[in-house]
């Protein structure tokens, strides 16, 4: 196992790379200029010293391999400088200094970090500022469904055609059909609107500080976390049924149940562990989507999280922080598909990669 591991990290080196270069060539591509939205009065030439300014002045090569060593060298110098100082999680390691920014001092003119068009702030900067937002909805939303989609999907499959599992379809059905920018307005025409009970805009600089802010901080929380929760059960919780229903027939279960092993034991021990094999690859794939952001929930309910910097950044034709965010994405959806092949290796003995 850890063989393999270290061969799928290698090869994921030159597949990251690649998609570097695939979105950056895109993002060259793509139609738009970063000051074309700026007054008409401007002259040509100021707007093209706005451009160079901007580092568009460079071949795309140069660009290019700039964006890698910020992206790879230069953050991460960053990230472990903010361990050794500020961090409250590693308040025992010593300063490094690693990180200097500018030798001169001024960091408008000299910063080598990845900087953003439309903030004129490092990029990483304003993603750890956004992170925890997304991680407060997004993440409690992909838990809440989590725990709900297996027992439901178990069950449904070991009681199929049951009532419950009529209802259970029904609702998963209609969960994952209705798109979240229909229900987030119907939740919020109803919970809102009408009955008066959550508030319709989350407030991304309320703190909690004492109980009553920790009961507001639950209430907002819970419209954006049903919207999101309600399509995720349902996607999880339809494969947990079919991938049950597909082991519930075989041979090891009727052996197991012929050798005097209790029921739960055999769903619980033996087609529950056989089952998650390819609910894994659904759950794993969807982490990164945590980290992304729900654009379409958070644009809804006014969550400053990655997914609603991603759009502003989009419509503000900024392209290092397009870049950077599709990057960051791309490197968790490797990540979470090698960390959901270790555990198929875990789940099914059979699965042998050494």
């Amino acid at each position: 196992m850890l063989n393999y591991t270290i061969r799928r990290l290698l090869i994921s080196v030159p597949t990251l790379l690649f998609i570097a270069l695939a979105i950056f060539l895109l993002l060259e591509l793509a139609p738009g200029d970063p000051v074309a939205s700026m007054p008409l009065t401007i002259p040509p030439e100021v707007r093209q010293l706005m451009r160079e300014a901007l580092g568009l002045g460079e071949p795309f090569h140069i660009r290019f391999w700039k964006w890698l060593i910020q992206f790879f060298w230069v953050e991460p110098q960053v990230f472990i400088d903010y361990l050794t100082t500020t961090s409250r999680l590693a308040p025992i390691l010593p300063d490094t200094n690693f990180f200097i920014p500018c030798s001169q001092g001024d960091l408008s003119i000299c910063d080598p970090r990845i900087l953003s068009w439309q903030f004129r702030s490092p990029v990483m900067d304003i993603v750890v500022q956004r992170i925890p937002q997304t991680l407060t909805v997004v993440g409690t939303a992909y838990l809440v469904a989590i725990v709900i989609a297996i027992p439901v999907g178990v069950y449904s499959a070991y009681r199929q055609y049951s009532w419950f599992d009529n209802a259970g379809t029904f609702v998963t059905m209609v969960g994952f059909s209705v798109p979240p920018f229909f229900s987030g307005v119907l939740v919020i025409v109803i919970f809102s609107v009408q009955l008066n009970w959550f508030p319709s805009i989350y407030d991304t600089t309320h703190e909690v500080t004492d109980w009553e802010s920790f009961v507001y901080q639950i209430k907002q929380m819970i419209m954006p976390v049903m919207v999101l929760a309600l399509q995720i059960t349902s996607q999880i919780s339809r494969f947990m049924r079919a991938s049950m229903l597909d082991n519930l027939n075989l041979d090891y279960v009727r052996t197991a149940r012929a050798k005097g092993m209790t029921e739960n034991a055999v769903i619980l021990v033996h087609v529950l562990r056989n089952s998650m094999i390819p609910v894994v690859t659904v759950i794993a794939l969807g982490i990164p989507q945590i980290f992304g952001g729900a654009i379409i929930t958070e644009q809804v309910f006014k969550v400053n999280g990655i997914g609603q910097m991603l759009i502003k950044a989009i419509e503000a034709n900024d392209i290092p922080t397009v870049q950077t965010l599709t990057f960051i994405f791309a490197i968790l959806i490797v990540l979470f598909n090698l960390i959901a092949d270790v555990l198929y290796g875990i789940l099914d003995p059979r699965i042998r990669y050494d």
